[in-house]
Formats: structure tokens, sequence, C-alpha cells
């Protein structure tokens, strides 16, 4: 006879423990393509997204946040640059 009680369907069997002996898995890459954009600064800072592919992933944050505050300011440096001249104002006539 088995005094064991079905579980029923839809219950929660409560929090997963990991096998005795299998801890995280280690770091892996995620191997995700980065195509170069032609512009160094902004490339830079995209391939430093692949020191998160040695990270554990509470280490991802500091590196995206790194990269977010790069990219940002390469924005920010675009539109410091002058820009191209304008038109030409029309001569004022003067009467």
């Amino acid at each position: 006879m088995n005094d064991a009680v079905p579980e029923a369907e839809g219950t929660d069997p409560g929090p997963m423990q990991p096998p005795p002996g299998n801890g995280p898995a280690a770091p892996a890459p995620l191997n995700v393509p980065r195509t170069p954009t032609g512009h160094p600064e902004v490339d830079a800072r995209v391939e430093r997204l692949a020191d998160a592919d040695h990270l554990t992933t509470d280490g991802h944050v500091e590196v995206y946040e790194d990269v977010h505050r790069g990219l940002r300011d390469a924005l920010t440096a675009l539109d410091a640059r002058p820009g191209p001249p304008g038109p030409p104002r029309p001569h004022e006539h003067r009467s």
C-alpha cells in the first residue's frame, strides 16, 4: 500500500532545490554578433558589451551602464560639433 498522496493538478510544489553538487552554471558567451558602425568611438563601446560574456549576471549591470554612458556621451558630442554652414543669407537692400 502506498501512503503517498498524489499532488493535485495546478498546485505549486514549492521552491525547487538544485540537485546536490550542481551549482550555478559558469558564465558563457552569448555570441551575439556586433556589426561595426564605422564610428570608432561607438564601435569601441559596442565591443565593450563582450565583457559581459565573461561575468555572472550580477556583473552585467556595470558593463551595460558603462556602455550606455559612453554611447550617450558620443551622441552628446555630435550635438556639440558645429554643423555644416547654413544657406547664405540674402543681401539686405538699403535704400
